[in-house]
């Protein structure tokens, strides 16, 4: 999904480029969208749907909430959903295979062991949790007045949810930098079985690629992040 300025369409095309590389399968590549110009031509866009939340949460992660609509465009059967803030740097192949016809997330790397998924990658088949979506359509209030967070709602709300093995995608920030002082000194290493590298908060790819992390002053004491070559090599 694109919407705003942030990210522009070099993002979606960055993405489509790495997913053709890492799949040894027929690949579809469908960005929901307001605005398609510049848009690599084989990847399909189509229009974001209407769902039913404030204005000052239609630009937030909520609006994901849309992709638990049916109908959803043409779309069937077990889809794999990517942030465009993440990096693929392995085999996606087998994020289809696994736990078919389930609902699968990452486990949120700041809150593990308790049942919360992140949504920067997860797999789900189109139609069959619709109330996740329909709830919000009918009445956001109670929704919203629960949970902070789409995707605890989410977690919440999906007794069959499952996890990615967890070294299959792994948060730059959280997993692969390392810890104070010494990511002053160390790049961060990307393991050999790792395929989504997400990039939540900042640093963003393109800036981390490059050692820049922005911040206040008062906090690179602590917020640094050396160059680190193979988000180029991937991304």
């Amino acid at each position: 999904m694109k919407w705003g300025t942030r990210y522009g369409p070099e993002f979606v095309n960055r993405l489509y480029s790495a997913l053709k590389r890492q799949t040894s399968r027929p690949l579809r590549l469908v960005c929901l969208t307001d605005d398609d110009s510049g848009v690599h031509p084989d990847v399909q866009c189509r229009s974001i749907p209407d769902i039913n939340l404030p204005d000052n949460l239609i630009n937030t992660p909520w609006r994901k909430l849309t992709l638990w609509k049916a109908p959803l465009h043409d779309l069937t059967g077990d889809v794999l959903f990517l942030d465009l803030d993440l990096v693929v740097t392995g085999s996606i192949d087998p994020l289809f295979d696994y736990e078919p016809g389930r609902y699968c997330v990452i486990e949120n790397w700041t809150q593990m062991g308790q049942g919360l998924g992140n949504t920067s990658c997860f797999r789900f088949p189109v139609g069959k949790y619709t109330h996740i979506y329909n709830r919000i359509q009918e009445d956001p209030g109670p929704v919203l007045a629960k949970y902070q967070i789409e995707q605890e709602y989410i977690s919440r709300e999906i007794e069959d949810m499952v996890f990615w093995p967890s070294l299959w995608c792994a948060s730059f920030k959280h997993t692969l930098l390392p810890k104070w002082p010494m990511n002053f000194f160390k790049p961060a290493q990307l393991p050999s079985e790792t395929k989504i590298v997400a990039f939540t908060g900042k640093p963003d790819q393109d800036e981390a690629a490059i050692g820049k992390w922005p911040a206040p002053w008062y906090k690179k004491i602590y917020k640094h992040v050396r160059p680190t070559p193979w988000i180029t090599e991937h991304w």
